[in-house]
């Protein structure tokens, strides 16, 4: 017996394949006051995952809590400066819910008298 309303299924499939980024983070993550994951297993979570160290700065706030920075930006920018800038910049773009990572440029210029 042949089903006068019968079709056959077709299929397709489109898949995108790319290699898992190691690391997740690169260069820092700003984690606000109530974010899902604590600063101390995020850090176990780098520690595991990243070869590269990273710094806690702590961020006395009421959105941002904390701040991980991989500690070679931090050989080219002073703490509490970063800290500033992420309180002035990067706050006002956050709740105290999220994680937010960040992709830092830094440029340094450096300039020597010579006699």
């Amino acid at each position: 017996m042949k089903r006068e309303n019968s079709r056959e299924a077709r299929y397709a499939l489109r898949v995108r394949v790319r290699e898992f980024g190691i690391p997740p983070i690169h260069d820092g993550l700003v984690m606000g006051k109530r974010s899902p994951i604590g600063c101390a297993a995020m850090r176990k979570c780098l520690d595991l995952l990243v070869a590269a160290p990273f710094e806690h700065v702590e961020i006395d706030d009421d959105v941002i809590g904390d701040l991980l920075v991989r500690k070679t930006i931090l050989l080219r920018i002073p703490r509490d400066t970063l800290a500033r800038f992420v309180l002035k910049k990067v706050k006002p773009l956050m709740s105290a819910e999220e994680v937010l990572h960040l992709d830092l440029e830094t440029e340094v210029f450096l300039t020597e008298e010579v006699l």
